[in-house]
């Protein structure tokens, strides 16, 4: 059986090309009305025969084609392993964790990889799609033939010759694959019968004609880029002239370095080199591929298989043709494909998840934040002003009524200070939201510092919201939990220091009416008495305070400590729910997407 070349898309592509016969016009009129018949769903033409051009195209035609089955054809989907799955199910967990905190471009393509790896879940899992790509001259449309075992891809020296892509296929089921690609039926075509039964381990390749990836014309560069991302394998057609061109490396080989395993580097025309140059050509190749960080799959290790051949002459060709039915009979190349997509997805989303050094906040850090919001709520001077209430409470208890008395006038005394507490407050208030807002500052740096900068933001945003209004709740609740309303408590021993002082005044009193009483006449002369009732009363009653006072400063100390850890709680609580819980929950948040991180990389992920 014999092969042909579709002429009716040649004059598609390319109106400008005069005809080159008569015979070649009535061959593209044949195409066009199988064309036409494929579009009405004649049974002759499923779309995927080969078309010759010659005189008895339509002989060969009626000879090759079979009628399309009147059933749709039983496609087997694609599986993926334990371990692909379990990184697609983490990447997609990853996104969804991400998208709020990571902008669109960023997860582009871990969006797309997991699209891809979805599209191609559904399509067959017995097929492998494999794209010849190559630049213009390299023989990349002559190797299709020849490994098709029919002229069906037009070579030629016109360039670019091939203008769209043009899908082959070894067996049935692929067309699910192939629409994927976007390959209209009339690009479709299957190989020479002869050559499909003479190695049956091709059966489920779908071979793809590229156009030139370095072609003139925007549009076939961007079908080649297209059509890459979506193929389960690439065969790269490299001749002795172009081999080292910095657009195939830069463009496309080097930042295909982890699609190793499933890339074929073929140098093609080696009949042009003679004698030992095209064994050193091929050395210089490998070098190159070396450098790119392609690994070779030499001595039976993974990686990118390179060979030698002349599609001219069949050199070599042999020899691809095998270890493409090996590759196409393991059936391994579609999971291996998705797996390098994800691998250099996680690669691109390094530097937004993965951190140097432990993140998190410390009790360090927490303790410090608290400290900073007692200090700025005045926690210690609360605490001292509760010790001193505590121990004028016990000298008005245990005091001389005289002392007392003395002080009241004292105070009623002093000038009135409004203006100047007014403006002391103001100041205090205005120190005090200072310190709030450097202790807000200090512990979100602390809880950022080593956190990629995406998430470093989140925190920090984090730690400003829950600020708001901070200073104002810290008023509140210095008001609420600092002194407790009513007089202090008292100790035990207070009534009887009380009853101590009273007995003091009454001997004052007595040993002073007395001695009156003496001095006019009332009663007998007797100055001991009174006089020493006055002395214990006078000496008595600041002994009495002095010892009070002496017995009040733990009590007090102790009241002022007291005072001074309920608002420092109170601080602490108001500053934990609203800036170190929210901080706390975007550290975890982080965590979260570490631990899906190093499940899509396959390792375990160190987080803080």
């Amino acid at each position: 059986m014999t092969a042909v070349t579709d002429q009716d898309q040649d004059h598609t592509e390319h109106p400008e090309r005069p005809d080159r016969s008569e015979h070649s016009d009535s061959s593209g009129r044949h195409d066009e009305a199988t064309a036409r018949a494929a579009d009405t769903g004649s049974p002759w033409d499923d779309g995927l025969i080969a078309r010759r051009v010659n005189g008895s195209a339509g002989e060969e035609q009626r000879r090759v084609t079979e009628p399309r089955a009147s059933t749709p054809q039983k496609v087997t989907p694609l599986t993926y392993g334990p371990q692909l799955g379990a990184r697609l199910e983490a990447l997609r967990e990853l996104v969804g964790l991400s998208r709020t905190r990571l902008d669109n471009r960023t997860l582009a393509q871990a969006g797309r990889v997991l699209d891809e790896a979805a599209a191609r879940r559904g399509l067959s899992g017995r097929h492998t799609v494999v794209a010849l790509a190559g630049a213009t001259g390299s023989g990349k449309s002559q190797l299709f033939n020849a490994l098709a075992g029919v002229p069906i891809s037009e070579t030629g020296v016109r360039r670019p010759t091939t203008a769209a892509p043009i899908a082959c296929s070894w067996s049935d089921g692929a067309a699910g694959l192939i629409e994927r690609l976007g390959i209209p039926p009339r690009l479709r075509r299957r190989p020479l019968q002869a050559a499909a039964d003479a190695d049956d381990r091709l059966r489920g390749l779908v071979l793809v004609d590229l156009p030139d990836h370095d072609s003139a014309a925007v549009q076939h560069r961007e079908q080649v880029d297209r059509v890459l991302g979506l193929v389960d394998a690439v065969i790269w057609v490299v001749d002795p002239e172009k081999y080292a061109d910095a657009m195939l490396h830069e463009r496309y080989l080097r930042p295909m370095a982890a699609h190793a395993e499933v890339m074929f580097v073929v140098l093609n025309q080696i009949d042009r080199l003679p004698g030992e140059a095209a064994e050193q050509v091929l050395d210089d190749l490998r070098r190159l591929l070396d450098e790119d960080g392609i690994a070779l799959g030499e001595y039976g290790e993974p990686g990118t298989t390179v060979l030698a051949l002349s599609a001219l002459t069949g050199e070599g060709v042999g020899d691809l043709r095998e270890a493409l039915g090996r590759f196409v009979s393991e059936r391994g190349a579609p999971a291996r494909r998705i797996s390098a997509d994800v691998d250099i997805a996680a690669a691109r989303l390094w530097p937004v998840y993965a951190t140097g050094r432990r993140a998190g906040l410390s009790e360090e850090a927490r303790e410090e934040f608290s400290d900073r919001l007692a200090d700025a709520v005045g926690a210690t001077a609360a605490g001292e002003a509760a010790e001193r209430a505590w121990l004028r409470n016990a000298n008005r208890a245990c005091g001389t009524p005289w002392l007392r008395l003395w002080r009241w006038c004292q105070q009623r005394g002093e000038p009135s200070t409004g203006r100047a507490t007014l403006r002391g407050q103001l100041d205090e208030e205005a120190t005090a939201r200072q310190r709030v807002e450097q202790a807000v500052r200090t512990v979100a740096d602390r809880a950022s510092a080593g956190l990629p900068a995406p998430w470093a933001q989140a925190v920090r945003e984090a730690a400003v919201r829950g600020s708001q209004g901070l200073p104002e709740a810290l008023d509140e609740l210095a008001v609420r939990a600092g002194l407790p309303p009513g007089r202090p408590p008292r100790p035990g021993w207070w009534p009887v220091a009380v009853l101590a002082q009273v007995s003091m005044t009454v001997v004052q009193f007595v040993g002073g009416l007395w001695l009156l009483a003496q001095i006019i006449g009332v009663m007998a002369p007797n100055l001991g008495v009174p006089v020493l009732l006055m002395v214990i009363g006078i000496v008595g009653g600041p002994l009495i305070e002095w010892s009070c006072r002496l017995a009040a400063r733990g009590p007090a100390r102790r009241y002022g400590l007291d005072a001074e850890r309920r608002l420092r709680e109170a601080a602490a609580g108001c500053g934990r729910a609203r800036v170190l819980d929210p901080v706390a929950a975007e550290l975890l948040r982080y965590r979260e997407v570490r631990e899906q991180y190093g499940r899509v990389t396959g390792t375990v992920a160190r987080t803080g």
